[in-house]
């Protein structure tokens, strides 16, 4: 069953609604869906939130209100709203908005479940967000139609497991096993192995190796590296927020595998728009931790 928490606030004629949800995959998705979250909020504040680079692409359906892009990752592109959305990879952020309401689910997709469920390789939607009708075609309204319909997150995720499960059937693996191997490699070592480690194990040559990793997932092995390494780095500050501890920069770059707390803020800026200090300011009021079964 999912992990899900809810809360309603009464303020004097008002209700602020805030709920989450999360949903980890079953074994027919797991290989293609990393994790899942439902959010539905209403009577709290107008916000914005910088969607963050991170190792998958994205999947939103939309519950009551549609989602607003004010900035895309691409910066050439301007805001837009969405019923659906699917997001490829990305080293710089976007920016979303919302006035007082927004709800819906959110998938995070492996580069692998880009060919199961969009029937196409994680490189052919590097630094796009957009209509995810232009990804599955009617895939994307007849999700949003059958999730609306349900009353609660158990069932609105039941009938994701249900409809992508069947799309991701018949899935054929058409992905190199080298690089999927290399990604493995990367997400399990949080982007610290040398890219020519990676190229060495696969027994290509490090061009040959580069090129093929690109074409599969549209960041080049290292750019997957700092993904990997960021991603590490942003969910180790919200989570010590979200406890209420602190955490020092000099010790979390260790961690990270940067080399030092300069090169850590460096990486913040270059892909959140922003130090990390103010990230977590601006962030951490809507930041929904991980349950710690769902990884990190």
């Amino acid at each position: 069953m999912p992990d899900h928490r809810q809360s309603v606030t009464v303020v004097g004629m008002d209700a602020v609604i805030d709920e989450s949800a999360w949903l980890t995959p079953g074994a027919g998705l797991r290989p293609f869906v990393s994790w899942g979250s439902g959010f539905r909020q209403a009577g709290v504040a107008p916000r914005r939130h910088r969607g963050l680079p991170s190792p998958e692409l994205t999947l939103i359906i939309t519950l009551d209100d549609p989602l607003v892009l004010a900035a895309h990752s691409d910066p050439r592109r301007g805001s837009a709203s969405y019923e659906t959305l699917v997001g490829g990879l990305h080293t710089t952020p976007a920016l979303i908005t919302h006035e007082g309401r927004q709800s819906g689910i959110q998938l995070g997709i492996t580069p692998l479940g880009a060919r199961a469920l969009f029937g196409m390789p994680a490189g052919e939607l590097v630094n796009w967000d957009g209509d995810a009708a232009q990804v599955v075609g009617g895939l994307a309204a007849e999700l949003q139609d059958r999730v609306r319909a349900e009353g609660s997150w158990a069932e609105r995720f039941a009938v994701i497991e249900e409809m992508l499960g069947k799309r991701a059937a018949g899935f054929d693996g058409r992905i190199r096993p080298e690089v999927a191997q290399a990604w493995r490699r990367l997400r399990d070592s949080r982007g610290t192995v040398p890219v020519s480690t990676l190229a060495a194990e696969t027994g290509w040559s490090a061009r040959y190796f580069g090129s093929q990793f690109r074409a599969e997932t549209g960041l080049s092995p290292k750019a997957a590296a700092r993904v990997f390494r960021f991603d590490f780095a942003r969910r180790r500050l919200a989570q010590a927020a979200t406890a209420g501890s602190g955490v020092r920069l000099a010790d979390l770059a260790a961690e990270a595998g940067y080399y030092d707390q300069a090169h850590l803020a460096a990486e913040f800026r270059s892909m959140a728009g922003c130090s990390p200090t103010r990230w977590l300011a601006e962030e951490f009021r809507f930041f929904q931790a991980r349950p710690a079964d769902l990884g990190e």
